[in-house]
């Protein structure tokens, strides 16, 4: 055999020096001299991820004679010019490699080459994507492939002779990552005549491959021992029986194999090719066989760090081959490359191995649960899969009230049925590869394999909330986050995997309950048996609700907090004694500050910083948990440390006979029901915070595609309308079009054949089934936390993030694709969200302010479309009650925008001229997004309007205090409004060119919109509770309405005086200040003034007209306004010019009823009426007489004790938020009438 394996030592030899090559014969990055910018270097110096704005590496060797190919692994697909370089070349954070003379690069995400000016060249590449950098110093010409396909010559008459040698070079933006070939493995797509720059290990291969020869041998003849003579047989059919020829005869072939077998480059060109051709060959079951018993050899012949080696090299090997192969029609690659692994997997030692030491640690194994999408779809064979393109036609206008829809030809309607079947097929594909994915889980997640050690159930468990810390804690470090496309593919993966034990297990155990059926015990958020890390809980920091619960806990979980450890905690987190986190996770940026391309310890977005407390949630504080099955002894409360995630077993997961594992800590108000094995729980919690940590955000970029295809579908159809216009006589115009109409036709066929992949890959009925799935685990979970009373502070937000998130992604990005009607049990997952919203938006044992925006703006949305909304009417009614109790209080002192937003969306479609979906000036423009809650048709809720008047009637204090609050924001709001328009007037009259700030536009826009729902806020009140501001019986009723009339005034004046700031700023239809207009405000105030003057007894209606009249703003001329008749010019001015066109509600009648009409004339009428009879019997006042305050009413109340006088409703008004004199702050304690004429002949007297 060993003379077998003499090489001839001239190979080797010949291997040291090479003509036309300088530097060090293996190839990596420079990453002590040679770069620019900040960069982050693998351990291996082959992988680089751009950490700065542009940052550049060259490698330590370099060429001047001859032909050199490298290949580049592109990672990322955006920013990168990738090629070659002189030493000589400088680069920044703007030039890099293509900059620069004597520099050269391809750059696949603009599709340009580089040098020093730019051209188009190429194609576009895509993550997964291998580059191909060929030079040739012989011809002095550069070329480029992808994927092995030549993009032809990129330059020519390349610099050569003294001093010129070429480097291979980067340059890559910020996030984006690469991996290079140099030549320490086989290259995937090698070029005729060209060499890699590291020479492969040409003797060791001879060597490897013969010794694979001779193991081959082996494996196909079978030694009969009866005729004492070798008989071929089928390799597939070999066992390993113990004979001791056919023993030592191996012992011998991996003495010598084993120390070749740890080489990378030998691993991916003899084992590899191997054990590939063992998996196409055979069937399933066969290679599996046969893998298995090479692995058992392997392990039996060589030392396991030698086969430790082995393994690390292959598994790295089999996720580069996965990740960077070509997508091909029937996904051949793909599937090979993962039935090998599976057959790897199934090894028991082999897998634990991996599982402890490889997957999560030393790769990205997540890597191997992605399908990714094809950027070419003519190279991924979609278009013999998918030969018919369609689309859908949207030829319905947003905002229309009535939608024109289409009737389907019976041309489009055989293309969409083509379409379709095509679907169905690359679907059926994809499924093959979603399966052996799921089955790849499956193995992970055995945990009958526990002969050996540790079950690698229990391995994963721990590995994976590592993961999950990683990407949880590492936010901030974008790079080292696991890309949001890989955690899709997992988490749907894992979900199949963990329904698939959860059904197992329920099947052996009939006490445990479906996976249907699954949630998550309240106590696992409280008993410290699961790391969170530090993300925020529901009612604060942990540390804090330790020691603010304590008792809780010890009364309703039986877990009694040690006073010395959390003193302990808390002294620990006031001053660690370890380096801090910040500190921890500074150092490593520090050195990258200073070293520039900082090599880590582990591959790309797995390095994240060390983390100073990597445990800090289970090492705080010290619990002593108490069984409340049997009575407690001193002996029995033993204090017991919450244990690391590392140091568990699995009795710690799974519990025993007097421990419940996980489950310790039962609250009374939870079933004692058996749900599944623990383990499934934990992987359970760690796949929902995987949905909130990046899955939900990567299923919105991904609706992109449908967009892309609705925009292109429009520009179409608009092209072809025009087309069909368009005069035969202007063929320029003709040509244009039809060019147009080309161009447009070939990008939708192109993206609808991609948006078939993402409809299979992401969108899928069998994907939207598993989000549902999600949606009914955190309902099921947040009612049993609920239960639990205080003890549901514990809960982390996220829980009820990912509630609100999934519903909203099922609707908004499932919902145009698969119906939401046909889930199942849809209706009832409605309602308990919806109960859930109404309940927990003003719960005060959720403290944190981004969870509570984020319940009261989903609670804002579901009331926005009427399936929600019924949803909403059908929780029980004290829930409703107390819902709209809670929308009612006071404003002061809580955010109160999005409560008044939801008010005005029960209301809306009832008031006056409010049944708009867009204002009438912006019909004609195209809205942002049709699908916005506030672009939704008006659906009222009259059940809830009548709890809302309910409560207002009820309680004395409540009408008062929430009108009171609604005043004062609608003051605020307006005046803010008037504040800011005039800043822009002013600016827009000034001669030198200036910019209006948009973030004032905005801002300005916004109180314009909060003015109008709060006047529409009020006039709900008005319409449903009346008497609150006209029984003035009742004491703050006639307060209440002065506060009214002047506000109303004040917007009239304001918003009707013609050619004045509101007008003028109207007129310019700035951008940002669309929805500013006279329509909205001004029907808003009419719906109020047509429930005061109008509807009512007659007695109620000339209260509130004195009132109106009373208050010194009141212009009949507003009211005139409304109808469009012209204000009378003052004296000395010139009339109005007449063609200008003028307001009028007359001219909505689209909008506002006939009936509404009329009762606006009858309003004018009667104040017409009433504002001369009142002019006439007015008298004069003396200025002495009048309220210090507003100078608009006489005085009619003197404070006691300090004998300060005002008008009532003033010192009224003030009293409402302010008990201090106006004047000189003394405590009023009370407030009398004051008569002029009684108090004068008193002191005369």
């Amino acid at each position: 055999m060993d003379q077998l394996l003499q090489v001839d030592n001239e190979d080797e030899e010949s291997q040291e020096e090479v003509e036309g090559r300088l530097g060090p014969s293996t190839v990596v990055l420079d990453h002590t001299g040679g770069f620019e910018g900040l960069l982050l270097v693998d351990d291996d110096l082959l992988g680089v991820i751009g950490h700065s704005n542009f940052g550049t590496i060259r490698s330590t060797t370099c060429v001047y004679k001859g032909k050199w190919v490298y290949e580049v692994l592109i990672s990322s697909q955006g920013l990168m010019q990738i090629g070659w370089c002189t030493i000589n070349c400088r680069f920044n954070q703007e030039e890099g490699v293509g900059d620069t003379h004597n520099s050269y690069a391809y750059d696949g995400n603009r599709v340009r080459k580089w040098n020093v000016t730019t051209t188009n060249y190429g194609k576009a590449w895509a993550a997964g994507d291998i580059v191909s950098c060929l030079i040739d110093l012989d011809d002095g010409t550069l070329s480029f492939c992808l994927n092995g396909v030549s993009l032809g010559t990129a330059f020519e008459n390349l610099s050569r002779g003294l001093g010129m040698a070429y480097f291979p070079a980067i340059s890559l933006s910020f996030k984006e990552s690469v991996a290079f070939n140099f030549g320490s493995r086989p290259l995937r797509y090698p070029v005729a005549g060209f060499r890699p720059l590291q020479d492969p290990p040409c003797a060791d291969l001879v060597r490897a491959q013969r010794l694979l020869g001779c193991f081959r041998a082996v494996l196909s003849v079978e030694l009969d021992s009866v005729e004492g003579r070798l008989v071929q047989k089928d390799s597939s059919e070999w066992q390993l029986q113990g004979q001791p020829t056919v023993l030592l005869t191996l012992a011998h072939i991996f003495h010598r194999f084993a120390p070749l077998l740890r080489k990378v480059y030998l691993v991916e060109a003899v084992l590899m090719g191997f054990l590939l051709g063992i998996v196409e060959k055979g069937t399933p079951v066969q290679a599996q066989s046969l893998v298995h018993q090479v692995l058992d050899l392997l392990w039996l012949f060589m030392e396991d760090y030698e086969v430790q080696d082995c393994l690390k090299q292959l598994m790295m090997s089999l996720l580069r081959l996965y990740r960077f192969s070509p997508i091909v029609p029937d996904l051949g690659l793909q599937i090979h490359y993962l039935r090998l692994t599976i057959s790897i997997l199934r090894h028991e030692k082999s897998r634990k191995f991996l599982l402890s030491n490889v997957l999560f640690d030393m790769l990205r194994s997540v890597v191997f649960f992605y399908i990714k999408s094809p950027l070419r779809v003519e190279e991924a064979g979609l278009h013999e899969l998918i030969p018919t393109t369609w689309w859908p036609h949207r030829s319905s206008r947003e905002g229309r009230e009535s939608k024109e829809v289409k009737e389907e030809t019976t041309e489009e309607r055989q293309r969409r049925r083509a379409y379709e079947r095509g679907c169905q097929r690359l679907k059926k594909r994809i499924e093959v590869v979603e399966e052996l994915q799921v089955q790849i889980l499956k193995l992970l997640l055995d945990n009958k394999d526990d002969n050996g050690g540790e079950a690698s159930r229990y391995i994963f468990l721990t590995k994976f909330r590592k993961f999950l810390q990683e990407n949880a804690s590492g936010r901030g470090n974008m790079p080292m986050l696991c890309p949001p496309e890989y955690m899709v593919c997992f988490l749907h993966r894992l979900i199949s995997a963990l329904r698939f034990y959860w059904d197992e297990y329920k099947a052996s155990n009939p006490r445990a309950s479906f996976s249907e059926e699954a949630y998550i015990p309240p106590q696992i958020f409280y008993n410290g048996k699961v790391d969170y890390f530090d993300l925020q809980r529901l009612g604060g920091l942990l540390s804090h609700l330790r020691k603010t619960l304590k008792d809780d806990l010890a009364s309703k979980a039986n877990i009694v907090i040690d006073p010395m450890e959390l003193q302990a905690a808390t002294m620990d987190d006031l001053d660690e004694d370890e380096e801090p986190a910040p500190a921890a996770a500074q150092r490593p940026m520090q050195a990258l500050a200073i070293g520039g391309a900082l090599p880590l310890p582990r591959p790309g977005w797995l390095s994240s910083p060390t983390l100073g407390r990597a445990n800090r949630f289970l090492s705080t504080a010290a619990v002593s948990l108490m069984t409340p099955r049997r009575p407690l002894s001193t002996s029995d409360k033993v204090k017991v440390r919450t244990l690391s995630v590392e140091q568990r077993t699995r009795e710690d997961i799974e519990g025993s006979h007097w421990n419940e594992g996980l489950l310790l800590g039962r609250p009374p108000e939870e079933p004692e029901q058996l749900l599944t094995e623990n383990s499934l729980l934990e992987v359970l919690d760690g796949t929902i915070m995987m949905y909130n940590l990046s899955v939900h955000q990567q299923l919105g970029k991904m609706v992109g595609v449908s967009d892309d295809v609705s925009e292109y579908a429009m520009a179409l159809r608009d092209t072809e309308d025009k087309l069909r216009r368009c005069p035969k006589r202007r063929k320029d115009i003709l040509a244009e079009l039809t060019k147009s109409q080309k161009v447009f036709s070939e990008k939708l066929d192109h993206l609808s054949r991609r948006l078939a992949w993402v409809h299979a890959t992401v969108y899928s009925q069998e994907k939207m089934l598993d989000i549902y799935w999600l949606l009914r685990v955190c309902l099921r979970t947040i009612e049993h936390g609920d239960r639990t009373g205080s003890l549901f502070a514990f809960m982390p937000e996220f829980y009820l993030s990912v509630a609100i998130n999934s519903y909203s992604a099922l609707k908004n990005y499932f919902g145009p694709v698969h119906s939401m009607e046909e889930l199942p049990g849809y209706e009832e997952t409605l309602t308990r969200l919806a109960a859930i919203l109404a309940k927990h938006f003003a719960d005060t044992r959720i403290v944190g302010t981004d969870i509570r925006d984020s319940l009261m703006q989903a609670l804002a949305s579901y009331v926005c479309y009427p399936h929600s909304l019924r949803a909403v009417e059908r929780i029980p009614e004290e829930q409703r009650i107390a819902m709209v109790r809670n929308l009612l209080a006071p404003y002061e002192q809580r955010p109160w925008a999005q409560t008044n937003w939801i008010l005005v969306r029960l209301w809306r479609g009832c008031g006056f001229g409010y049944r708009y979906t867009r204002l009438p000036h912006l019909l004609k423009t195209k809205p942002e997004d049709a699908n916005l809650p506030s672009l939704q048709k008006p659906c009222p809720s009259t059940l809830l309007q009548q709890h809302m008047a309910d409560l207002l009637r009820q309680g004395p204090d409540v009408a008062p205090s929430f009108l009171n609050s609604v005043l004062n924001q609608l003051n605020w709001a307006f005046s803010e409004f008037i504040g800011m328009i005039q800043e822009i007037q002013q600016a827009a009259e000034r001669l030198e060119r200036n910019f209006v700030d948009s973030r004032q536009l905005k801002v300005c826009a916004t109180c314009f919109d909060l003015s109008v729902s709060l006047l529409r806020v009020l006039e709900m009140t008005i319409t449903l509770v009346p008497e609150i501001f006209l029984d003035w019986s009742q004491p703050t009723s006639e307060m209440l309405l002065r506060r009214l009339a002047q506000l109303l005034n004040q917007v009239l004046n304001r918003v009707t005086a013609e050619r004045n700031l509101f007008d003028r700023v109207v007129t310019l239809r700035l951008p940002g200040l669309e929805s500013v207009d006279h329509y909205p405000i001004l029907v808003a105030v009419t719906g109020i003034l047509v429930q005061l003057l109008v509807h009512g007894p007659a007695s109620e209606t000339e209260r509130a007209t004195s009132v109106l009249l009373a208050d010194p703003c009141f212009q009949l001329r507003s009211i005139c306004y409304l109808l469009g008749q012209p204000e009378p010019p003052a004296p000395g001015t010139a009339l109005p010019a007449p063609d200008r066109k003028r307001f009028s509600l007359q001219s909505y009648t689209d909008y506002i009823s006939a009936e509404e009409l009329a009762q606006v004339e009858q309003m004018l009428a009667h104040l017409t009426a009433a504002s001369a009879q009142a002019a006439a019997a007015s008298l004069p006042t003396s200025e002495d007489d009048l309220c210090p305050i507003c100078y608009a009413h006489p005085i009619s109340a003197v404070f006691q004790p300090c004998g300060h006088k005002s008008c009532k409703a003033c010192i009224n008004q003030h009293l409402m938020n302010n008990k201090d004199c106006f004047f000189c702050k003394a405590t009023i304690v009370s407030v009398d009438d004051w008569d002029k004429a009684s108090n004068t002949s008193t002191s005369a007297a």
